[in-house]
């Protein structure tokens, strides 16, 4: 028996995935990833096997770095962490503007390598994530069962009258013009049409006869899963979703380094705060500078995970706080008794499970659907990272930490 799991070469997305896959592996299973070198070690953490599989022009091993990706993808993340400085709409719209060009990288060989692996391996079940495209494409049109996975926000996958990239929902401390709004919606549905035009372009050189798709964007697999907690989704959601799982989140099995260990074990009663903006947010060192600022004011120690961030625009950091480019986050939430987040779907399912308050800082895709979400349920507040202020961040987690 063998399980075949089709990432793109980020960690951000293989880390769930892999999890999935461990939570599904069925006694003396094989499990093969298909994806690229730059999650390798991913890949070797979890024991499972690796097929080389390029999805895309970029990759992220866990921290990503604009000067790190290959050319034309460095420019378009920098455009990307600029549009983040100018609000919600600039962002989406820049996001929007970006999907002309990166959803599908060479798609019809990518399409053929991935039917190419599937015949290599002979999986008995395939796991793909949903927005690798080609894969996805690929094994629907050869009519090739696979659980398509949602990693992120729910409504990555529309339903209804839902345009991929428009947002339904966001909170209540972002106050976008009605006439931004408009455009953005009129820029994501040109969007989601040549997007399904390439596709079913793509579909017809693979399968000449097979049915052209009306969204692309809408299109899934057999089985779909959602890396989401069921009582967060809205019920009237709920019945429009295809044949699906609400998963809650994929927790996994950390390995933790010595050093981080002894910090989480020190005799110390004071509250834990756990800060990440993620693997690409974490640019925003300005917005990171922030909340530095306002925690430096309370009596709490601090797991810090840099990123990217530029340490000149942190400053010196406390000698008693842990500070690392990269932390494993499952193990840090344990023991948090606050997480401040861009809200990143993995940040905040798993702070959920661990029932870990959150302060979101979102700035872009579907963090403003989730963030909302928390603040619907009441499970953390929401703040704009362009305009709350240390005063604002002290406020709110001092607050947080008093309930």
């Amino acid at each position: 028996m063998t399980l075949l799991v089709i990432s793109p070469d980020y960690a951000s997305h293989l880390l769930p995935l892999a999890t999935i896959a461990t939570a599904q592996r069925r006694p003396g299973e094989r499990v093969v990833v298909a994806t690229g070198p730059a999650t390798t070690a991913v890949v070797a953490d979890f024991g499972f096997e690796r097929i080389h599989l390029v999805l895309g022009r970029g990759s992220n091993p866990g921290v990503i770095r604009a000067e790190q990706q290959p050319t034309g993808e460095d420019d378009a993340l920098r455009g990307f962490f600029a549009a983040t400085h100018h609000g919600m709409v600039a962002t989406l719209t820049y996001q929007a503007e970006a999907r002309r060009n990166d959803l599908l990288w060479a798609p019809v060989p990518t399409a053929r390598a991935v039917l190419q692996v599937v015949e290599q391996v002979k999986p008995d079940r395939i796991i793909v994530d949903h927005l690798a495209f080609s894969a996805t494409l690929a094994l629907r049109t050869a009519g090739i069962p696979f659980q398509d996975v949602v990693l992120g926000h729910p409504t990555a996958l529309p339903v209804g009258t839902e345009i991929y990239g428009y947002p339904s929902t966001w909170p209540d401390q972002f106050h976008p013009e009605p006439v931004e709004l408009d455009s953005l919606q009129r820029l994501c549905r040109s969007v989601r049409d040549e997007f399904t035009d390439e596709v079913n372009a793509v579909v017809a050189v693979l399968d000449p006869g097979a049915a052209a798709s009306d969204d692309a964007f809408a299109d899934h697999g057999h089985t779909v899963l959602f890396n989401y907690p069921a009582a967060l989704h809205p019920a009237r959601r709920t019945a429009l979703l295809p044949p699906h799982h609400f998963l809650g989140s994929s927790i996994r099995t950390e390995k933790v380094a010595q050093d981080v260990r002894r910090w989480l074990d020190e005799d110390d009663d004071r509250p834990v705060v756990y800060v990440s903006f993620g693997s690409f947010l974490s640019a925003r060192a300005d917005v990171l500078a922030r909340v530095v600022e306002a925690l430096r004011k309370l009596p709490v120690r601090v797991a810090l995970a840099t990123g990217s961030a530029d340490s000149a625009v942190l400053g010196e950091l406390p000698a008693a706080w842990l500070v690392r480019s990269f932390l494993p986050q499952v193990a840090i939430l344990e023991r948090s008794a606050l997480a401040i987040s861009h809200g990143g779907n993995n940040s905040i399912t798993e702070a959920l499970h661990f029932e870990v308050p959150l302060l979101v800082l979102p700035f872009s895709t579907d963090q403003f659907a989730g963030a909302a979400a928390i603040e619907t349920a009441h499970r953390g507040v929401v703040l704009d990272p362009n305009t709350a202020t240390p005063g604002d961040l002290l406020r709110v987690v001092g607050t947080a930490l008093r309930r």
